[in-house]
């Protein structure tokens, strides 16, 4: 999973010379809302909780079959098998689906987290993790504001798991897996901007169906999978506590004070690894005697 040792220490060179020749190239980086991210947009008032896109998510990424389903009460959550759930909730409007993932946030604090790039936003709009460059951190589980990015503890060779959307699929001209096999046609795919633009023709034109409120417009500086809804978000578990600013936004003038965390904190993350090893090796060695 993660970068051997010296590959790590030329990274992180390269981190520490960006801060050594000034903060330019990293206080006016290119602008996440100025790029023209594809997206999805997710209508649960049309969504039927039949699961189709639980089980094209397991068919595209080689992961098990779905072996539960929507129940009211029954909170069901992403985890290291399954990259996308859908949950059931009785709201004041009667049951609604939703259907939850990775939000590809525009500006992701999972990518803002990772000192060695291994998070990466896309300029066709998904998040992905690359295990070559991963250092084993795990910042960007810590980061998420929505709690996506997961880690396959049980594996002898784990990795961080979440949604792509379907990446791969993207670059050969595809949609993601999940739209493709919705058979109610819950979820459209496109630009983020004429999403929005769907999202909020629908409202105007039937406004006793959704609430006034496009989830994921705004929410963490906006995102890439965005939520219409015939009750307000609380009622369907979302957190409505977050900002919309994004998270990156709120910590680089922290960052920018000391960047100097950037070359030492890593530093002393790997001497806690390498004395917590010389530890448990005395300790062994203690109890063989």
């Amino acid at each position: 999973m993660s970068i051997d040792r010296r590959n790590f220490f030329r990274v992180l060179g390269v981190t520490g010379m960006s801060f050594a020749l000034g903060k330019q190239s990293i206080a006016n980086p290119e602008k996440k809302e100025d790029i023209e991210f594809s997206g999805i947009l997710y209508d649960s008032t049309r969504c039927e909780g039949c699961q189709s896109c639980e089980w094209a998510c397991a068919e595209a990424n080689g992961l098990p079959e779905p072996e539960d389903y929507p129940e009211v009460g029954v909170i069901r959550t992403t985890n290291e098998q399954r990259r996308t759930v859908i949950n059931a909730y009785d709201t004041s409007k009667g049951e609604v689906y939703v259907k939850r993932q990775c939000m590809h946030c525009n500006q992701p604090a999972c990518t803002a987290a990772c000192l060695t790039r291994a998070m990466e936003k896309h300029h066709e709009g998904p998040v992905t993790w690359d295990g070559d460059k991963c250092m084993g951190c795990r910042y960007c589980m810590v980061s998420c504001p929505f709690d996506m990015p997961k880690f396959e503890y049980h594996s002898s060779n784990p990795e961080i798991v979440k949604c792509t959307m379907c990446f791969e699929r993207l670059k050969e001209g595809g949609v993601p897996a999940c739209v493709e096999n919705c058979p109610a046609e819950a979820m459209m795919f496109g630009k983020r901007r004429d999403l929005i633009a769907e999202a909020r023709r629908r409202i105007q034109e039937n406004p006793d169906r959704y609430v006034d409120h496009i989830y994921g417009e705004y929410e963490a500086g906006g995102t890439s999978f965005l939520y219409l809804s015939p009750v307000p978000f609380e009622e369907l578990g979302f957190k409505t506590n977050i900002r919309s600013k994004s998270y990156p936004e709120l910590s680089k003038g922290f960052l920018y004070s000391v960047p100097t965390i950037f070359v030492l904190w890593p530093m002393m993350l790997l001497g806690i690894q390498d004395a917590t090893k010389n530890k448990n090796s005395k300790t062994e060695d203690h109890e063989s005697e």
